[in-house]
């Protein structure tokens, strides 16, 4: 019996170590930081601003047969205080397991939108779109959880195709998604379109990068996005240049008339400098500028100016 009991135990370890080996897990994040002298609507004040700090983990595991299965959990949380972004709901920021082969890549859960990755994100480079110097006027439409999306299999080289539908449950409504990538050496193009029942968005993105250059931006029209009805279009324009460990950024954007609302137009201008200590850390600082109209569809004017440091793991 001892025998039988030393090779079963044997037999247990042996798969654990080849379940081992064939499962991967990862541990990541993200602290962003940065001391402000910010001004909103005639009032000064001095912060220690978090920007979208985050930590999750990630797991695949090989099927054979050229499928794997993955799950990805992540949480924002408020690094200057340590407090959680959201007391009710622990994975906040995604929690979805997905299913990968030459069919494509099946996603269940909570996740964000491609359509904003494939366009708004894409071009936001200074900051990674976080904190007060984030882009102010893009639309985001539609509900993040209760989500099925699908990718489908590359078709053309460069080229990636997702949609989703965030189902409808109690009190709630379908949000549908769409978003196209296309890269080609230095040339990058994006498109996403959203929809969450009278309110839609469409946006695409040209941006090229040559050299230590690259410049680009979007364009966006949405139709019922904001807390007034109307429609309304949005272009963002970005530039950057490296030097060795520095980097130069501009980004500007305006904001049309949503709309018959009278006096809802609004600008934002950034400028910013990066400098990476390393492949993982980096110090940063900026001036953004946000000149809302009269209406104050984007809460009003506001002003910082920023000293930071981010570190990812």
């Amino acid at each position: 019996m001892n025998r039988y009991y030393k090779s079963a135990l044997g037999a247990i370890a042996l798969a654990s170590a080849s379940l081992a080996s064939a499962q991967s897990v990862t541990l990541y994040g993200r602290v962003n930081l940065s001391v402000e002298s910010q001004k909103a609507n005639g009032q000064s004040i001095s912060v220690v601003q978090d920007n979208r700090s985050r930590w999750g983990i990630k797991a695949s595991e090989d099927l054979g047969g050229g499928m794997s299965a993955s799950v990805q959990m992540e949480a924002g949380f408020f690094a200057d205080t340590g407090k959680s972004k959201d007391s009710s709901t622990f994975w906040n920021r995604r929690s979805e397991v997905d299913l990968n082969g030459s069919f494509g890549t099946l996603r269940l859960g909570n996740f964000f939108s491609e359509a904003y990755f494939a366009t708004a994100d894409f071009v936001s480079n200074h900051n990674h779109d976080t904190g007060t110097s984030s882009d102010a006027f893009y639309a985001y439409i539609g509900n993040n959880a209760n989500k099925v999306a699908y990718r489908l299999p590359t078709l053309v080289q460069g080229l990636s195709i997702e949609v989703s539908d965030s189902v409808k449950e109690t009190g709630s409504t379908n949000t549908y998604d769409l978003a196209v990538n296309y890269t080609n050496g230095g040339l990058n193009l994006g498109l996403g379109h959203e929809k969450a029942g009278a309110a839609d968005q469409t946006a695409v993105r040209v941006f090229y990068v040559l050299g230590d250059f690259g410049i680009g931006g979007y364009w966006q029209h949405d139709k019922n996005a904001w807390s007034v009805s109307g429609g309304r279009s949005n272009l963002r324009f970005s530039a950057m240049y490296t030097l060795g460990s520095s980097e130069f950024h501009v980004n500007l954007g305006s904001a049309g008339k949503v709309g018959d609302l009278a006096n809802s137009s609004a600008k934002q201008w950034t400028l910013a400098y990066n400098y990476n200590l390393s492949k993982r850390t980096k110090v940063y600082a900026f001036y953004t500028n946000v000149d809302d109209g009269a209406a104050k569809v984007y809460g009003g004017d506001f002003r910082s100016l920023a000293l930071g440091m981010r570190h990812n793991f």
